[in-house]
């Protein structure tokens, strides 16, 4: 199994990525974001990493691993009410993690989570990487509209453009 995925990590250069999530996908993702921030008070990143270097294969990074560490360097924390999501595809192992902030984090749980991760995933597999991006959103824009609705003078902390790492 390592050694699997050493190899589909090495063979897979970055333009596979960006054009699974082509300019036309990271504008729709972009638009879901700002749709769904409408309605809740959280602020949502969207970021795709291709693959992880030979070094960090080799210590066994985990695609959660690498959404924790992606959490931080996109500086996802950042926002004055600890209200920030991250969601996170490593598409080599064609893996999705959400990672929420302690104000979230405290009230989804993460089979809550997972249950987007799954339904994003399954969509992946099927090359739907469009409408499985933007069925993750609207999957964590619905969790955060439950647990933390709009509030008055609520402003866009975070960057809504998807990022491609």
């Amino acid at each position: 199994m390592r050694a699997g995925r050493i190899l589909s990590h090495l063979l897979r250069p970055p333009f596979v990525a960006r054009r699974a999530f082509s300019p036309l996908v990271l504008a729709q993702v972009e638009r879901a974001i700002r749709q769904v921030e409408a309605l809740h008070a959280g602020e949502i990143r969207f970021a795709v990493e291709t693959s992880l270097e030979l070094p960090a294969l080799w210590r066994g990074v985990t695609p959660r691993d690498s959404a924790l560490e992606a959490f931080s360097r996109l500086r996802v924390w950042d926002t004055a009410h600890d209200n920030g999501v991250l969601i996170y595809v490593l598409f080599a192992d064609r893996a999705v993690e959400i990672v929420a902030d302690r104000a979230i984090a405290a009230r989804v749980s993460q089979a809550e989570w997972d249950a987007v991760c799954r339904e994003m995933e399954d969509h992946f597999r099927a090359g739907h990487f469009g409408p499985g991006a933007v069925a993750g959103v609207e999957g964590v824009g619905r969790l955060l509209a439950r647990h933390f609705p709009r509030a008055r003078g609520d402003r866009n902390e975070l960057p809504d453009r998807p990022v491609l790492l």
